[in-house]
């Protein structure tokens, strides 16, 4: 069989009715009409075709030197310079895009990331950088198979532009591994103060940031750095005494101290209980500052060359030691009191996990600290909350008394991404992260099976613009199984093609050198990488790492495929469930296949939801609860127009939390804050 290489490198069956149809065009513009002329160059470039595999280019070269041979030299410059046009054109889209970038403006492009200015210089030389790197990833590194599932909008590739790079989506830091070792390369000693610590903080999440293309995490932010808090409150402990004129009382400094609250210190007689207040007075205010100085570098500095500020989070709650505490509390009320002029701080995201009897609940020793970080959320959005103790969180080997026991406490981004399951080596957040995501769109599947059936049927008036209207006498219980049944193997179908498309990115990313990720592999930061060598392949350790299949739309889809979404029929929500289980069913069974750690993620891409509806509004005009808004509905969530309580809103999207291992949310919108 002929076949001829496309320009975006997908391979296709030689097609002669485009060349007749080509020449014919030129003919036109000339006005004349020569058959035997056609048909001879056809003939002549289907026998070039039979000897060799040809490019598009190719073909198209071997056309214009037939047309020059002839004596139809006008037909020749005719397609000479229709060839010119069309190249032109095809430019003039990738100029087009670039001189939106170049200008500022404000559209899809440039608006895509909302945590990067791409109207700074730094901004639009990534901008620049990323849409030319995108058409690099379709010319040369995706498969003509996902490449088709893209551009007929069922497939959306999340940070394709850093797809060349083969650099890797996210990591929960184990930052301690940095403060207890250093990090030689970077002229970074072991930490001994908090102060320091706070800086290597910032440092290593500012760093590597620009390592990967997403988000960057501490897991257990309060934990790790208790320890430096101790520190610091034995180094006031020793100003304070030469300040008072004593020698350091070991017994009174090592007391143990219940909770860092500042008190009034004219009310204490006894110099070394004045001493001993002194240093915890002195020690809330020295975290208190270094929380303001961490809040306000986060906010402040730019990573990836500049162009948008350390996408951070900070998970955190269930440490109970007094220092643990110390930094929570004021880490909080950092958060509360806001930045600059009072604005919500937009990083880091905290996230306060939840285990009851730690940090909730009657007698939790953290209960305080659960209700200043509802306040906080109230008036700051922030904290997200983390349920340790859902069945999907548990897990069985955490112990109170352990002091590394957060290395079994989930932790997440927050954007929402979970890594903790691990088929291939320890079960845990701490040094692992997400490699890469693609997202299905589960609407144009659901619509597509609609016409397919009958039950969306087309009533477009002529010369006007494409209608769909629902055939309300196919929406019977038999209608809608035959229609759920046909939707099922059309998603499998493409649940298929996102995980080889996701398994192809990993096997490009793996070959990635360990010197290109000097901070990542030098300081150890992922799990296996500790004793690589620069020029080895990451593929030694980024297996433990996770792939995301994610989806956009179930409320839609379900409106299309039974006319009600799931938040106001248990019928829907009975399938809809059974859309999903299916998901995770299917990436079960590709991890195994493929083995690596796949999970179903309830895609948080508000951007995505409003392209994905933008080319089906566009292909199947504006279809009633379907593409009649400016955008899908986020992952599984009820649509956010839709009247509901609260408790309903939670009792239908929850169920979904236990299929999303990948990473989910749950969030209910109110008229005003909830503040008294």
């Amino acid at each position: 069989m002929r076949e001829v290489k496309k320009r975006d490198g997908r391979i296709v069956s030689f097609d002669e009715n485009r060349i007749r149809e080509a020449i014919n065009r030129a003919s036109a513009e000339v006005g004349v009409v020569d058959e035997p002329l056609v048909e001879k160059i056809v003939e002549k470039v289907k026998s070039l075709a039979e000897k060799r595999s040809l490019d598009v280019e190719q073909i198209q070269d071997a056309v214009e030197r037939e047309l020059m041979k002839s004596p139809r030299k006008d037909v020749a410059k005719a397609y000479i310079a229709y060839r010119h046009q069309r190249n032109l054109a095809r430019e003039a889209k990738t100029k087009d895009i670039l001189m939106s970038v170049i200008n500022a403006e404000k559209n899809e492009v440039t608006l895509e990331n909302s945590n990067m200015d791409a109207g700074t210089i730094s901004g639009i030389l990534q901008k620049i950088a990323s849409e030319t790197s995108r058409t690099f990833a379709d010319n040369y590194l995706i498969s003509e198979e996902s490449l088709a599932a893209i551009k007929g909008n069922y497939l959306y590739i999340h940070d394709k532009d850093y797809l060349p790079t083969r650099s890797l989506t996210c990591l929960q830091h184990p930052i301690e591994r940095i403060f207890e070792n250093g990090y030689p390369a970077g002229g970074i000693r072991p930490v001994k103060h908090l102060r320091s610590a706070f800086e290597i903080m910032s440092l290593s999440l500012n760093v590597l940031q620009s390592e990967h293309h997403g988000g960057q995490s501490l897991p257990a932010w309060d934990k790790v750095l208790q320890k430096y808090v101790r520190i610091a409150y034995e180094e006031e402990f020793e100003k304070a005494s030469n300040l008072y004129g004593f020698d350091i009382n070991l017994t009174v400094r090592d007391r143990e101290i219940v909770d860092y609250e500042k008190k009034d210190l004219s009310g204490i007689q006894d110099p070394f209980e004045r001493i001993r207040q002194h240093s915890i007075n002195a020690t809330v205010d020295q975290v208190y500052s270094a929380c303001d100085s961490f809040v306000h570098d986060l906010n402040s500095l730019r990573s990836r060359a500049g162009g948008q500020p350390t996408f951070s989070s900070i998970n955190l709650g269930t440490g109970i030691s007094a220092e643990a505490r110390i930094l929570t509390r004021s880490l909080l009320r950092v958060i509360l009191k806001g930045v600059g002029d009072g604005e919500t701080a937009l990083f880091p995201i905290v996230i306060y996990k939840l285990k009851k009897g730690i940090s909730y609940g009657p007698g939790a020793r953290n209960q305080d600290l659960y209700e200043l970080a509802c306040k906080c959320a109230a008036r700051r959005f922030f904290p997200n909350f983390l349920n340790l103790d859902s069945s999907f969180n548990y897990d069985e080997d955490w112990r109170e008394d352990d002091p590394q026991n957060y290395l079994h406490e989930v932790a997440t981004m927050g954007c929402r991404t979970r890594v903790y399951e691990n088929r291939l080596g320890p079960k845990t957040s701490v040094g692992r992260g997400n490699l890469s995501f693609s997202t299905i769109n589960l609407p144009k599947l659901a619509i597509e099976v609609a016409i397919e059936t009958g039950y969306l049927v087309d009533q477009t008036p002529e010369g006007d613009s494409r209608t769909y209207i629902f055939d309300e006498n196919k929406n019977t219980p038999e209608h809608i199984k035959e229609r759920v049944d046909l939707f099922k193997e059309k998603l499998s179908l493409m649940t298929h093609i996102t995980a080889k498309q996701l398994d192809d990115r990993y096997h490009f990313q793996a070959q990635a050198k360990a010197g290109q990720f000097p901070m990542l592999t030098g300081a150890g930061m992922w799990n296996g990488s500790e004793n690589l060598k620069p020029d080895d392949k990451i593929e030694a350790f980024i297996n433990q790492g996770t792939l995301g299949i994610g989806f956009i739309g179930l409320a839609e889809c379900l409106i299309a495929l039974t006319s009600k979404h799931h938040g106001e029929s248990d019928e829907s929500q009975r399938i809809g469930l059974e859309i999903i289980t299916q998901m995770r069913d299917d990436s079960n069974k590709y991890a195994e296949l493929y083995q690596h750690n796949y999970s179903i993620l309830a895609t948080p891409a508000e951007g995505l939801s409003g392209k994905f509806t933008k080319v089906d509004r566009k292909t199947f005009g504006e279809i009633n609860g379907v593409t009649d808004k400016m955008y899908y509905t986020n992952s599984n969530h009820v649509p956010v127009g839709y009247e509901t309580s609260i408790r309903h809103k939670a009792e239908v999207e929850g169920p979904y939390h236990q299929l999303t291992l990948g990473g989910h949310i749950h969030y209910v919108e109110l008229d005003s804050g909830p503040i008294k």
